[in-house]
């Protein structure tokens, strides 16, 4: 007896559910006033929506970089620093044979806290950055994070060189327009993109 009661009260729940389901929502997305309505919605948003252009920097006719010229503004990275030490090369000296005019070597403060953290065993980097030849750029942001510095400065201001070895931030200002890379290669230094 009770299973028969019990499978009579399922029979009957599932009339019950199917009923309900036979019904359609005036709000349901299936009828076609409330497609349009939701088209006209998102369009309207859309509309609404502000759309935002970065500046272009007036430094620049298309590619080339029209601020650039020497005496050249040569911002250098850390590890070029090393580099240049350990393939022993005068900065300022190979600077000048690469660019064939005046360089003023600078420095960022990121830089140099960079170079003082790595600890004794670049002492000697540390020494020649201080150098009263290097230009020195003081940073008004935290931390202490060089690529990001000179990323942030080289977008800002178009009249600079950046001297580095590092594959990532070559990458990061390969997408900065017209911002030539000095890097060392087979014991002196190199420069791409240069107008």
């Amino acid at each position: 007896m009770g299973r028969s009661k019990n499978r009579k009260t399922q029979k009957f729940a599932k009339q019950k559910f199917a009923a309900v389901k036979k019904i359609i929502s005036p709000k349901d997305m299936r009828v076609k006033k409330n497609q349009v309505d939701a088209e006209k919605k998102k369009e309207r948003e859309d509309a609404r929506q502000v759309r935002n252009v970065n500046p272009v920097s007036s430094a620049l006719f298309f590619k080339y970089n029209t601020q650039l010229g020497p005496p050249y503004r040569v911002l250098i990275d850390t590890n070029f620093v090393n580099f240049a030490i350990r393939n022993k090369i005068d900065i300022v000296k190979g600077m000048m044979d690469c660019l064939y005019a005046k360089c003023i070597p600078i420095v960022t403060d990121c830089v140099v806290a960079e170079l003082e953290k790595m600890g004794s065993q670049y002492r000697v980097a540390c020494r020649l950055v201080r150098d009263p030849a290097f230009e020195r750029l003081p940073c008004m942001h935290k931390g202490t994070y060089a690529d990001d510095c000179l990323i942030e400065r080289i977008t800002r201001h178009k009249c600079y060189i950046v001297a580095t070895c590092d594959r990532d931030l070559k990458r990061r200002i390969r997408k900065v327009p017209g911002v030539p890379i000095m890097y060392v290669s087979q014991h002196r230094f190199t420069i791409e993109r240069m107008p």
